[in-house]
């Protein structure tokens, strides 16, 4: 009886030390190229740049091509700061759009907004297209 004990406490101990880096992505968008090149990330006038959306069909009523979005950044303070302007190119997939930095100072995480459509910035190197 108390091999049992000590044989399931060992397997739930075992499966949670092995679950535990896998599920920690698990509300994530792709983290190996949000991380990369951190140092580097912030994006000027002409940079090319990808939006993450939710994918629902408001995005593609609200935001359309050529339509130019608000970005703002959280700061540490918790406030809401803008930090530039994207005008909109296309579409990319399901749940990406593809746009061009045309004012401000612009990093990854960052949200760009337009009406009650928000979208997280991630680095055109996310998109191949």
């Amino acid at each position: 009886m108390r091999n049992n004990i000590v044989r399931t406490i060992f397997v739930l101990l075992l499966l949670t030390v092995v679950n535990a880096p896998l599920t920690a992505f698990g509300t994530s968008y792709m983290p190996f190229f949000h991380l990369r090149d951190r140092d580097e990330a912030v994006m000027t006038a002409g940079k090319i740049v990808h939006l993450f959306h939710s994918g629902t069909a408001d995005v593609r009523k609200i935001i359309n091509a050529n339509d130019v979005l608000t970005v703002y950044r959280i700061m540490p303070s918790c406030e809401v700061k803008e930090v530039g302007k994207i005008k909109i190119i296309a579409y990319v997939g399901e749940i990406y759009i593809k746009g061009e930095v045309v004012g401000g100072e612009i990093k990854p995480d960052d949200i760009a907004k337009k009406g009650k459509v928000s979208c997280l910035v991630i680095s055109a190197g996310a998109c191949s297209q």
